[in-house]
């Protein structure tokens, strides 16, 4: 399938309605850009397209649908090299939230020692989109077994006034928190955090159903 058959097949998908309510969720991205297909007809759309390497390969696409259609496709990458080395021919083109977070690419998680260098250049980059995907990576491979009390040091260590970085470091420290609460926890109480993301963890916390009650109220004390 070519470049310009997937972005017929993305306007016959269009959702007018879906278009004008989504654009007020990702203000930073330019309107006309936006056709305006659900995420469940791009995932089926993903599978249709495949590993189609000619449309991975131009860079930058046109349209913000076919971002999220980029992104999709690489959720299904099965070798981790070749999935490592299209996210870093895509993610300096990544250019809001919403495309960034749709990458939940599993196969990386499948090797967690490989993956962490790459994570540290991601988390170096100066790029938001990039910084961001990697916190989400910390966030999603290495909260549970692999966990080690090193990697919020990776987090805590990245300062930026970005809202859409501190806005995942925030959330990465409330799941953290769910999920690794006493190694964490001395994050919060002794403000390792600039104040924006401290005051935003321990809100995101109190309103997760991960925390307990007790926890929460001590975390009201630590406002």
């Amino acid at each position: 399938m070519t470049t310009d058959e997937i972005r017929d097949r993305l306007f016959a998908l269009q959702d007018v309605k879906f278009r004008d309510f989504h654009t007020r969720l990702i203000p930073n991205v330019d309107p006309e850009t936006v056709i305006g297909v659900r995420t469940p007809e791009l995932r089926k759309l993903a599978g249709e397209v495949g590993w189609n390497k000619d449309f991975l390969a131009e860079l930058p696409h046109r349209y913000y649908d076919e971002n999220q259609l980029h992104a999709l496709i690489l959720c299904g990458a099965k070798d981790f090299d070749e999935a490592v080395r299209r996210l870093d021919e895509f993610l300096p083109h990544v250019d809001n939230w919403a495309t960034c977070d749709q990458m939940s690419v599993k196969v990386l998680g499948k090797h967690p020692q490989e993956l962490l260098p790459h994570i540290r250049r991601w988390l170096a980059s100066p790029e938001t989109y990039t910084v961001r995907f990697g916190i989400g990576c910390l966030m999603q491979f290495y909260l549970g077994e692999n966990f080690r009390p090193e990697y919020p040091e990776m987090v805590s260590a990245v300062h930026s006034g970005e809202y859409y970085v501190r806005m995942m470091a925030a959330w990465y420290f409330a799941t953290a928190l769910a999920k690794q609460y006493e190694a964490v926890l001395p994050y919060i109480e002794n403000r390792r955090l600039d104040p924006w993301t401290h005051r935003k963890t321990i809100q995101k916390a109190i309103e997760s159903f991960r925390i307990t009650p007790e926890q929460k109220e001590y975390l009201r004390t630590l406002k």
